[in-house]
């Protein structure tokens, strides 16, 4: 079974910076991608950004482009979110998924989720 566990969430003033971390474990091998995305409250979920685990693919979310960036570590099994100049619109709770399905924006395409970490972004 494929476990992720996220961390690195807090709060930070508008303009400012916060790294997430996905730590996977389990079988690790079966994963083909993997993803962050996103809730806020009274919103959906939504689309954040998502990688290959094998060859680095990146697909980020108009929303965030230039300003986050998705990597993944394979050795350590750990997936990041390096978040650059904050929005209050980005405050949500972040969720790292991981699938055995080919890269994808959609939430019901990946099969294992972490607990999710709150991002807060003040003004």
């Amino acid at each position: 079974q494929v476990q992720p566990v996220e961390s690195g969430g807090g709060s930070v003033q508008a303009g400012g910076s916060l790294r997430l971390s996905c730590a996977v474990s389990g079988r690790t091998f079966s994963i083909n991608a993997m993803g962050w995305f996103r809730q806020a409250p009274g919103k959906e979920r939504e689309f954040v950004a998502t990688i290959t685990w094998i060859g680095g693919a990146i697909y980020y979310a108009d929303s965030v482009k230039g300003r986050f960036t998705i990597s993944r570590d394979n050795a350590k099994s750990t997936l990041y979110l390096q978040m650059n100049s904050l929005k209050p619109e980005d405050t949500a709770v972040y969720s790292c998924a991981a699938g055995r399905r080919p890269i994808s924006t959609t939430p019901g395409d990946y099969e294992y989720w972490g607990q999710g970490t709150q991002v807060t972004v003040s003004s």
